[in-house]
């Protein structure tokens, strides 16, 4: 059996080698507290339409409910740093601003496997433990009810911000992170400790006011969740704040002071495409499903869908003030998905508001779709122009 500290060695050399500019260790049972914040969450409601949050919460309790017998936690960070301002494309009105962790390869698939690989030659090189067994382990990122962002609190790569994110004062807010649990029994690192005084950029920069208080997020009104993550319709209240973002938003992330630390991505399948820092929103509301997949091949983004994505592409047109639009904008409203046709009515309804006055008439004598008919119902001028629904 190895010594503990000539497998430590080995670890943080072999991490670095695979890629990952961060390690950390914590006990197999740090995680604990953890799971009270989560219960809050979900009790206030603010997990919104993640249904699989509550459903896996005892399992999120701890690594022990995950896994019975975790003994450590290695916690691994994977800099995914700009080489640019994320928030200068908000001001690109014509283009869609797109998440920096979804401007590249999906990261899942870029980690899991060095997860793997890294696990697998330290338990072989600690070699038989008590028994003459192998240790065991397990690999996850992202995909199962880990609690990674209070992991990596615990195994010291930094500290649960305002924001909820994980900072890092290396690598400020851009780390993705992964975990292996095994049997092994590491000598754990010092928690993180939290650094973020008495500052509150994260907090006042959020444009849909997520944040009811420092540390707790109400998803429901995040636009990350409200663009990625719910099918429901995006609530009318807050397509405004979304400006021209398609895909997420970095907003809190990018105006952290940590950032001035921060370093650009050396991991070739993390630096961003250059067709995906500030596409032009009329060739996106182009996209059919196949030009969709094909685009996005490889990408995070494929997985909310075309009719997801053109229908946020949608209103960031009808945010946009540009009349070039309105062209793929009148197209969107015959498209095949109701979704998409909701969009478009909104977005005609902001670009010009009485061609939608003009064509609500025809148009409710025709949709079938409830969520498409309140879209034309919901047009300014409904109630004065006396049209029948």
């Amino acid at each position: 059996m190895t010594d503990p500290a000539s497998l430590r060695a080995f670890l943080d050399a072999d991490a670095r080698r695979l890629g990952f500019d961060a390690v950390g260790i914590a006990g197999g049972d740090g995680d604990v507290a953890a799971g009270g914040r989560l219960e809050d969450f979900v009790a206030d409601g603010f997990h919104g339409t993640m249904g699989w949050m509550p459903a896996t919460l005892d399992r999120r309790r701890s690594a022990k409910a995950l896994w019975p017998g975790v003994r450590s936690i290695i916690v691994l960070g994977m800099n995914y740093g700009p080489d640019e301002d994320p928030l200068g494309v908000l001001t690109l009105r014509d283009r869609g601003a797109i998440s920096v962790y979804a401007r590249h390869r999906d990261y899942h698939d870029v980690i899991k496997g060095r997860l793997k690989e890294l696990g697998g030659r330290l338990i072989a090189r600690a070699g038989p433990q008590a028994g003459g067994d192998l240790a065991e382990m397990k690999v996850f990122v992202d995909t199962a009810p880990v609690m990674e962002k209070p992991l990596g609190q615990i195994a010291g790569l930094g500290w649960q911000g305002k924001h909820t994110n994980l900072v890092s004062r290396d690598f400020g807010s851009w780390l993705f992170l992964g975990s292996i649990f095994t049997t092994l029994d590491l000598l754990p690192d010092a928690p993180g400790r939290d650094l973020c005084g008495s500052c509150s950029a994260c907090q006042d920069v959020c444009p849909t006011a997520a944040f009811p208080e420092p540390y707790r997020l109400d998803a429901r009104r995040c636009l990350s969740y409200l663009t990625i993550e719910t099918t429901a319709p995006i609530p009318a209240e807050f397509r405004a704040a979304m400006g021209n973002r398609i895909y997420g938003c970095d907003d809190c992330l990018a105006v952290c002071p940590w950032n001035k630390f921060a370093q650009q991505a050396s991991e070739a399948k993390l630096v961003a495409r250059k067709d995906l820092k500030a596409p032009r929103l009329i060739e996106l509301l182009a996209l059919d499903d196949g030009a969709f997949r094909s685009l996005f091949a490889g990408s995070p983004i494929k997985r909310i869908g075309r009719d997801k994505f053109v229908s946020n592409c949608l209103i960031a047109a009808g945010n946009s003030g540009d009349a070039a639009l309105l062209d793929p904008v009148r197209t969107l409203l015959g498209d095949p998905a109701p979704p998409v046709r909701a969009m478009a009515v909104w977005a005609l309804s902001q670009l010009a508001p009485g061609e939608g006055l003009a064509r609500r008439a025809q148009a409710l004598h025709s949709e079938t779709d409830d969520g498409v008919r309140s879209e034309w119902m919901a047009m300014p001028g409904y109630q004065a122009a006396g049209d029948a629904s």
